[in-house]
């Protein structure tokens, strides 16, 4: 598929988020928390297929060798060691936690009808006095909705591979299927998640707007082995993702995102030694 103009491609996928998001916020709530509770463990199954789909780069061809045989393994190791080690020392996962707290409180202010809209799924016969819970509730849903659709939306092949060829000119047919896929996922998360759910808009905008760029700047010197590491990487941050949506380990995430800039990093290192 051809494009208008460089950036064509996440322009769509911010549309087609958005517009999932907002028929799931008005459907969504809806939903028996039976139903809701079964929708986030579809979720979660699905989010661990990705996550397997984008490890499978671990063993792509042109890292393999531009670094060597079960070197693969050891970079993607050693990135979630140190990016690890960093996120927590940076408190990222905590950071981001109360940048999404400070988002949720400024929206429910200025705009109190979604708010209502958005906490009605909480909202119970016995909690007439219980708006101090119901609007703690409302917050933890919003940063589980922000952070784990965007982080859905924007690590894997088709988010970084599809935003290079945008910024090459090669076409927006990676994402354009992004789009549609990611507008379905916005619908079910946001039934489950609510108004977090919009916001991962403007994450899909922000990394996949910065990488249409880097195609727009450095051309076809991004190396696929690089790509390749960094896909890996991404797709174990999406099994964390997935247990956590299947409420088996609330693993902290966020403190792993530096893993995605240290891996391709570590590739070049390597590659530079052997």
């Amino acid at each position: 598929m051809d494009q208008l103009f460089p950036g064509a491609g996440t322009a769509l996928n911010v549309l087609t988020v958005l517009v999932g998001s907002l028929l799931g916020m008005v459907f969504g709530h809806r939903l028996s928390e039976h139903t809701r509770s079964v929708v986030t463990d579809c979720l979660g199954l699905v989010t661990f297929l990705v996550a397997i789909l984008s490890l499978l780069d671990v063993t792509s061809p042109a890292l393999v060798e531009h670094v060597g045989s079960g070197v693969p393994v050891l970079i993607v190791l050693g990135a979630l060691l140190i990016g690890g080690i960093t996120g927590s020392l940076l408190r990222i996962e905590q950071r981001v936690e109360s940048l999404a707290g400070v988002i949720q409180a400024f929206v429910a202010r200025r705009t109190p009808a979604v708010a209502n809209l958005d906490t009605a799924a909480d909202e119970t016969p016995g909690w007439q006095d219980g708006s101090e819970a119901a609007s703690a509730s409302a917050r933890e849903r919003f940063i589980e909705g922000w952070l784990t659709a965007s982080l859905l939306f924007c690590v894997g092949p088709l988010a970084i591979l599809g935003s290079l060829n945008d910024g090459l000119g090669r076409g927006i047919d990676e994402l354009a299927l992004k789009s549609v896929l990611d507008g379905f996922a916005a619908l079910a998360f946001a039934a489950s998640f609510g108004l977090g759910v919009i916001f991962s808009a403007v994450s899909v905008a922000v990394v996949q707007g910065g990488l249409t760029l880097v195609g727009v700047l450095l051309g076809s010197l991004v190396p696929e082995a690089h790509i390749a590491a960094l896909t890996a990487v991404g797709g174990l941050l999406l099994i964390g993702i997935s247990l956590r949506l299947l409420r088996i380990r609330d693993l902290p995430v966020g403190d792993l995102l530096p893993a995605l800039a240290v891996a391709p990093v570590l590739v070049w290192i390597v590659g530079s030694l052997t």
